[in-house]
């Protein structure tokens, strides 16, 4: 039975989640077809109804992510196909609210029955609920955790890897750490299903790299420089040599226009729907101690150009001389709602409104942090090439404490794959991001134990 049902996994899953899809489409235009006889029957109403919620949640299902069951726990996964539905089901119900419109005055819109409306959403909810929860309960009855091999240089660098892999405990089961020079590498990869290779040195890498390919292991590492260039790197076959090539990575003319022209459309729509929060903040900011409202700060942006960043005061007066951190007494108690929520961060649109940032990018660390974090990472420059921004890879995948190593390597995989379709992704994802409660958490004091896994140094000189 097993064996059957992995024969026919992948076209199992293919199904289950067509069939998610076509049901939450069905749901939209069935309950919405009481008021719109339209939806009903074949017309142009439905046609460009279906059309128009086939692209939406497709585009929405990229952004946030789809039905990848047994790859999220099942929480991330409802989040993100319900967030993408309903955002698809309002863009769809203003359509088709427009075309029933039959004679051209604005005076003819209405938006009718929004019962109807939030039936749907009720109705989709249960349903994401449904194949999201059965799916994945399905998947880890027939998966057991895949053997994980950790295979790093230190103990700090498997306690980072042992951090992350230990939150998702059906999906990954460690069963060994071991040194990348253990003399015993081949047998142990051949033991497991998966391995997790994190800080090796580049020649040893490629040699575990070559034998995992040989025993097909799935592979998990962490990107360096060289990786990073490859995902910008394209085949190309000079006469009969096939090579791979990567174009140094810049922005055409053309590029930074089209980023520019998008940045100060995007800023001015925010600056406006935002405007109400700002006063609001504002008010009470000013309410609790009396003190300044906007801060401003030093920070690096293109070339290493410095700017004054503006922010909504979070922290005591005059007492922002370095980086937060968890359960900061310097951090007001409006401070704590506005970071959580990210409401601080709103009067940088005015900076890239003057240009000093762009609406995505690598943050604008401070001054004294960039020759820090220069200094400890020389590659950390990198992040320079670019305008700051707002959001971006860091801001969306990180939290406040995230590595200065990992941001650096979430910013240098954002420019190398820019286009302005990734900065419409990664701004559709800063929603999530905003309303994840660890996004805001601050630097810890002390790091913490690697749960109780302890690196095997055998062979470690």
């Amino acid at each position: 039975m097993t064996k059957r049902y992995h024969k026919f996994e992948a076209t199992g899953w293919f199904l289950t989640k067509s069939t998610l899809y076509v049901l939450l489409l069905f749901t939209f235009n069935y309950i919405l077809g009481f008021d719109n006889i339209g939806l009903t029957r074949l017309s142009r109403t439905l046609g460009i109804a279906v059309t128009t919620f086939v692209a939406f949640e497709f585009l929405f299902i990229k952004a946030y992510g789809g039905y990848d069951i047994g790859r999220r726990k099942s929480k991330p996964i409802l989040f993100s196909i319900f967030l993408a539905t309903v955002l698809t089901d309002i863009i769809c119900y203003i359509e088709v609210m427009i075309m029933r419109v039959n004679f051209a005055s604005v005076r003819g819109f209405a938006l009718r029955r929004l019962d109807l409306l939030l039936y749907v959403v009720i109705v989709q909810f249960i349903l994401i609920l449904i194949f999201t929860y059965a799916g994945n309960h399905i998947f880890f009855l027939v998966h057991e955790p895949e053997r994980c091999l950790v295979i790093t240089s230190s103990q700090k660098y498997l306690d980072e890897v042992v951090k992350v892999v230990s939150k998702l405990k059906k999906q990954y089961n460690i069963v060994n750490a071991v040194h990348f020079k253990n003399p015993d590498m081949k047998e142990l990869i051949r033991d497991v299903d998966t391995l997790f290779i994190s800080e090796v040195p580049a020649g040893e890498r490629a040699a575990i790299l070559h034998y995992a390919y040989k025993c097909q292991k799935n592979v998990y590492l962490t990107p360096e420089i060289e990786d990073i260039m490859q995902m910008n790197s394209k085949e190309y076959q000079i006469d009969d040599a096939v090579m791979v090539n990567y174009l140094g990575r810049t922005f055409t003319y053309e590029q930074r226009v089209a980023k520019r022209l998008f940045d100060i459309f995007i800023s001015v729509v925010t600056l406006v729907l935002a405007s109400p929060i700002l006063l609001v903040a504002a008010i009470l900011i000013k309410a609790e101690d009396g003190g300044s409202i906007i801060y401003k700060q030093a920070r690096a942006t293109i070339n290493g150009r410095i700017f004054d960043v503006y922010k909504l005061r979070t922290m005591k007066e005059n007492d922002n001389s370095h980086s937060a951190t968890i359960n900061d007494d310097r951090i007001t108690k409006i401070g704590k709602v506005l970071r959580r929520t990210r409401i601080d961060e709103i009067p940088q649109i005015y900076n890239v409104l003057k240009g000093d940032m762009s609406f995505v990018g690598p943050r604008p660390e401070m001054v004294k942090n960039v020759e820090k974090y220069t200094e400890q990472l020389p590659e950390f420059e990198y992040r320079l090439r670019v305008k700051a921004g707002l959001t971006g890879y860091a801001q969306i995948a990180g939290k406040y404490n995230t590595t200065p190593r990992d941001k650096l390597i979430m910013d240098m995989i954002y420019i190398e794959k820019f286009s302005i379709l990734l900065d419409l992704k990664l701004i559709l994802k800063t929603v999530v991001a905003v309303l994840s409660p660890d996004s805001s958490e601050g630097f810890k004091d002390e790091e913490g134990n690697c749960l109780g896994i302890t690196l095997d140094m055998t062979g470690a000189e």
